[in-house]
């Protein structure tokens, strides 16, 4: 899966993803080899972090 480099862009798409496939953000990652580690950062650097109630990045 080829994911978006800009983190709003990122953003978004990954929160699709999350809404419309996945019951978590680990599940997201491991079924399509992302490094999530790689993703929060970038996404923490626009100030977005997970929330796991929301199953969103918030």
């Amino acid at each position: 899966m080829k994911i978006p480099n800009d983190p709003m862009m990122l953003l978004s798409f990954i929160n699709t993803q999350l809404r419309d496939h996945y019951a978590t953000f680990d599940n997201l990652c491991e079924e399509n080899d992302l490094d999530s580690d790689a993703i929060q950062l970038k996404l923490s650097s626009a100030d977005y972090y997970y929330d796991t109630v929301a199953n969103q990045f918030v």
